[in-house]
């Protein structure tokens, strides 16, 4: 078990991190350096050389390899990014990169996204290094950069520039999974992620005729993108059950005493109470309008109208959305992939994801391990170019009313001191026995 001083330092490192500022404003407007910096420093205590990259300066990832007992084992990778969103502190009731710990919770941006598994990795290596303890299966360690945008900068340019240091893995954890979901009834759930979203930002362009604001024109660029983008918003996708979301609600039915008809999931989810939030945003496509431009003066009309949305689709699903998209946008509106990162799916009835369940249920014996797929994207995208499976599993225990998903890129974002304690436990017997 990982040592007394593991729990300290995971502490501490969580709060040094986050007074790192590695705000990612996105268009490479970042610098994760000197984060990048401790996290090899910390490594390096525990006897691991890592290896510092960057595609632009200051835009830098860590990667080491903890060598493991057994040479013909797969090896597994375990990554965290090391950038933030932004945060305004003036919403703030601490600043947000004060790393400020108080009343048993530690407070700051990255506090849960996901700067604490960043400090439970590196707690749990430092622990084993202390004890002279070695996993059976090689552990390949990345921080990276630029998660919080496209990964350009960060997973992307590992996976493409440098596979070699990934060789032999064939499995990857890192965040958003086996956190505490409390449902208002006394169960406590840990979902696990097995699969993920897949990316699919888009850029709308519409075209027509140029002219002046106080003649008609039936050639209208940006009535013709508003319209395209009103059908897109409240466009109602069809339901989508992928192998991950089918296992997720057969336990939770099974777990709530419900029949488990996935022929009327809608139905359904009202009989799961507050654990239908796991897995109503994975049940369809999504595209959701973001970014709207146009025009540069009231009284001309402009010859063209640009739009962004954010879509998501599911495994599986990428034809139906693309000629859905076809439709929806209609003549005189083109539309194209902004930025682009494939859906996950990865398997529930693997060794290593009932590992997982072992391990949380250990020290949460309580609580009840679920799967499920997530709405949004990690690292885990790029990382499967190299054949990585990803899974998320960044442990935490969570009292009632910590409202965990809600602090992600919110407001006030914190994690209570003995969720990180409860990390580093379940995080070191899982490495340990998989």
């Amino acid at each position: 078990m990982a040592d007394e001083h593991a729990l300290d330092e995971v502490v501490t490192f969580t709060s040094d991190l986050i007074r790192i500022d590695t705000t990612n404003r996105g268009g490479g407007d970042c610098r994760e350096r000197p984060a990048a910096e401790y996290a090899a420093e910390r490594l390096a205590g525990a006897g691991l050389e890592a290896v510092l990259l960057e595609r632009v300066p200051g835009r830098t990832n860590v990667v080491a390899r903890l060598e493991g007992t057994d040479p013909t084992a797969d090896a597994l990778l375990v990554h965290g990014h090391l950038d933030v969103v932004p945060a305004e502190a003036a919403d703030w009731s601490v600043h947000p990169f004060s790393g400020e710990v108080r009343d048993g919770v530690v407070w700051g941006r990255g506090a849960v996204d996901m700067k604490n598994m960043d400090a439970m990795i590196l707690a749990v290596v430092r622990s084993w290094a202390r004890q002279g303890v070695r996993p059976r299966r090689d552990i390949v360690i990345a921080f990276t950069a630029d998660e919080e945008d496209s990964a350009r900068d960060g997973s992307g340019f590992l996976a493409d520039r440098h596979p070699g240091l990934f060789e032999g893995c064939t499995e990857g954890i890192s965040e958003s999974g086996a956190y505490t979901v409390h449902d208002g009834s006394g169960r406590q759930l840990y979902p696990i992620a097995a699969g993920e979203r897949g990316t699919a930002w888009l850029k709308l362009t519409a075209r027509g005729r140029a002219g002046h604001g106080s003649k008609v024109n039936r050639d209208n660029a940006v009535t013709r993108l508003a319209a395209a983008v009103a059908r897109i918003g409240e466009h109602e996708w069809p339901v989508r059950l992928t192998p991950t979301v089918r296992a997720a609600l057969t336990e939770l039915a099974a777990l709530y005493g419900v029949d488990p008809d996935l022929s009327d999931v809608d139905t359904l989810l009202t009989k799961l109470g507050p654990a239908a939030k796991l897995v109503e945003h994975t049940l369809r496509n999504s595209s959701n309008p973001t970014v709207l431009g146009a025009g540069y003066k009231v009284n001309v009309i402009p010859g063209q109208a640009e739009a962004y949305v954010d879509g998501r689709i599911l495994p599986g699903g990428e034809d139906d959305f693309r000629a859905t998209l076809d439709r929806l946008t209609g003549p005189g509106v083109d539309w194209e992939f902004h930025h682009r990162e494939p859906a996950l799916q990865s398997p529930v009835d693997s060794t290593t994801f009932a590992r997982m369940r072992a391990a949380v249920r250990e020290f949460a014996p309580e609580g009840h391990p679920v799967p499920y797929c997530m709405s949004g994207g990690t690292d885990a995208k790029q990382f499967s170019r190299l054949g990585i499976t990803g899974y998320g599993f960044a442990p935490l225990k969570l009292p009632e009313g910590f409202d965990y998903q809600a602090l992600f890129h919110g407001v006030d974002e914190r994690v209570p001191v003995e969720a990180l304690h409860f990390g580093v436990r379940v995080l070191d017997r899982f490495l340990r026995t998989v």
